[in-house]
């Protein structure tokens, strides 16, 4: 049973998640021969202001 962790900023619309979902099982059932109901993803979202890179916040860089 394939499980995918997919770390992502918040923001995205329930529409682009399900479709990234979508791929992303499209994918590993392709690769992997693996039937889809198989396949498990987790989407994980961080606040902006919980990310940083550089030592700078995320929340910080979009005002750039």
């Amino acid at each position: 049973m394939p499980e995918l962790i997919v770390y992502l900023l918040e923001g995205r619309s329930v529409e682009d998640k399900r479709a990234l979902v979508r791929d992303l099982t499209g994918a590993v059932v392709k690769n992997l021969g693996v039937p889809q109901e198989s396949v498990t993803i987790s989407l994980v979202e961080t606040a902006w202001t919980d990310k940083g890179k550089g030592g700078v916040l995320f929340a910080d860089m979009k005002a750039r």
